[in-house]
This record gives C-alpha cells, structure tokens and sequence, in this order.
C-alpha cells in the first residue's frame, strides 16, 4: 500500500532550534543505531519509521557503521526513503557520520581526510541521497591534525554532499576549536551529538556552556542509558535483551548501587504518573540547550511510549533535587575516551 503521510503530522510537535542556526528539530529524533540493520524485519523497520514521521519527527540519525551487519541500516533506511518518503525529502532532516572502525586497513576508521569523504560517499550510496543535511565527525582523531579532519566537513558542505557539520563525542576543548575552524572556512559548526543521561551527566562540566558560547546545538545520545534507564533490568537480565546479547551494554554496569538509584528513579516517575523512561528523556530535555534527543524504538509501541514523555516536561524544584541525589556516574559511558581527549 502507498504510503501517505498524517495531514496532521505537525500538529502536536514541538521544535527546538538548533543553537543560532536556522535549523528547527523535534525534541525527540529517532536514532538507527539498533533495530534497523539486516537483524530485524524490514516490515518492523518501516512501520516505525512511517509511524515517526505521521508523528512529526523529521530527524532520523545514522551512521555509517549502523547495522548490523555494518551499512545495513543506511542500506534499509534508503529503501524506505526510496518506496515511501521520497516524496517528503525535504521534509526530512537526515544524518550520517564516520570515524568508529567501518572497513579494514589504515583507511577504514578515525578522522582522515580519506576517511570521512570516502565514508560519506559511501553512506549517500548506501542511502540513494545526494546528500544528507548532517555529516558528523564521529569521534576526535588524536592522530589527526583537527585542520585536516575539519577540512574534509568543509569539503563535504562545500561540495553539496551535506549541508551542515556537525562532531560528536569531543570535549569542550576540542569542540570549541574544531569551532574555530570551521568558522574561518565559512562552515560554522552546527552541532554536538554527545552521549548524556541520568548516569552519564559529562555534557555539564563545560560543554553545554561551550556550545552556547559557539552557538552551535546539542542532540544527546543514549538518553535512556542504552535501556538501564528503563524497568526492563529491575529484576534482572531479560533473554531478548541487549545486555543479554552483550551488544555494547555489559551486566558489569548493574550494580547495586547503580539499581539502587535507578529503582529510586523509578518510584519517582511512578508519583509523576510517567514511565521511568519517558522521566529520563523529559529531565534530559530541561536544559533549553539540549536541541534534541536520539532514541532508538525496537516497535511502534516502544516509539509512541518514548514519545508521550513531551507530555510532561515540568519538573518542580523538589523534583530536581530529588533526581540529582539518584542521577549520578554510573560508569557507563563507553564514549569517554573520545570525549576527554
């Protein structure tokens, strides 16, 4: 059946703009890194994603690695693209990035030249686009001259294959200088895709304000903690779960202290009439700074869930000072290499 999109897909959605740019995202972005590679059902794949867009969300995020097996998730959302949102292109607000391992061989990973636009030629094939709105550098190359890696982003945007430039996982440090650079080539800095969460708060030690300083936005990543900020290990390890499958979300992290404070949350979302989930991307949320969030969805129901959080953003003091004494490093942040480089 064709596929038509809701005529009232913007009705209820609310946008952030993207730092001082001109750039407007849903609070909520829908994120690919699981559950669109060639492990899952392209049936399952695209009713999410239709349910997404009917539900105003424009922005979907990949990379070039996202599958499994690696590409298969820009290769599955190319097809749906192709069958059902080519008519919405410019509706849509897409991005890849590349600088984790992709291929083998010296060239085939971090932040060369070679690298980034070879990668990104092959992520818009993968993709049937001829461009996409966002490249990221993925993580900071400390090997790499930060000229030559912020270079090959000028070269992408000037070449029309993006049209905005964006880093993740890089300090304060870092984010402010590849800032700089970007401003003197003409290709300002768009945004800071960051991992951040009720257990992993590193973005407020510096990098919020430097990213208001530079004007740019930030769109965390793994808001719910890849699923710990979630009920599903309250009571241990589910089978069908990732840290039962061991893809990036290790049992080592379920510690007691940690349940301890994540059951603490939780009672708390419960006398907020919320799910500990939808709490914990409404906390990320209340830094205006914070553009957006990209979560992932393994159905529609999980989708729609995630997205009734913006039901209920307000917090009261009470409520904040409650979360911060359960909100603490929970040693969960595989991203901290690159992050404090």
């Amino acid at each position: 059946m064709t596929y038509v999109a809701a005529p009232n897909r913007y009705d209820e959605t609310t946008y952030r703009r993207c730092g001082r740019s001109g750039v407007k995202l849903p609070l909520i972005s829908l994120g690919l890194w699981h559950n669109f590679g060639d492990d899952r059902a392209l049936d399952t794949q695209r009713a999410i994603l239709r349910r997404a867009f009917d539900l105003g969300v424009t922005h979907f995020d990949l990379a070039n690695n996202y599958g499994p097996p690696y590409g298969s998730a820009e290769t599955n959302f190319g097809r749906v693209l192709r069958d059902d949102f080519s008519p919405y292109r410019d509706e849509l607000f897409i991005s890849t990035k590349a600088g984790w391992d992709m291929w083998p061989g010296p060239y085939g990973e971090f932040g060369s030249r070679k690298y980034l636009l070879a990668s990104l030629d092959q992520s818009l094939t993968r993709l049937g686009l001829d461009y996409v709105d966002v490249f990221y550098s993925h993580r900071f190359d400390p090997d790499t001259p930060l000229e030559e890696t912020m270079g090959a982003l000028d070269t992408a945007v000037r070449s029309g294959r993006a049209l905005y430039a964006g880093v993740s996982s890089y300090s304060p440090d870092r984010t402010a200088e590849a800032a700089r650079l970007l401003r003197e080539m003409g290709t300002p800095l768009l945004i800071h895709q960051p991992s951040y969460s009720m257990l992993n708060r590193w973005i407020e030690g510096g990098l919020l304000d430097t990213l208001e300083k530079e004007g740019a936005g930030c769109i965390a990543f793994s808001p719910l903690a890849q699923g710990m900020l979630t009920t599903k290990y309250l009571d241990g390890v589910p089978a069908d779960s990732r840290m039962a499958e061991g893809s990036s979300l290790s049992s080592d992290w379920l510690t007691d202290q940690n349940l301890t404070h994540i059951r603490a949350l939780n009672d708390l979302a419960k006398r907020r009439g919320q799910s500990l989930a939808q709490m914990a991307l409404a906390w990320c949320l209340r830094d205006p700074r914070v553009t957006s969030l990209v979560a992932g969805a393994s159905s529609v129901k999980q989708l729609e869930e995630n997205l009734a959080a913006l039901q209920n953003l307000e917090f009261s003091a009470d409520e904040l000072a409650e979360i911060d004494r359960h909100a603490v490093e929970g040693g969960i942040d595989l991203w901290r290499g690159s992050s404090t480089s």
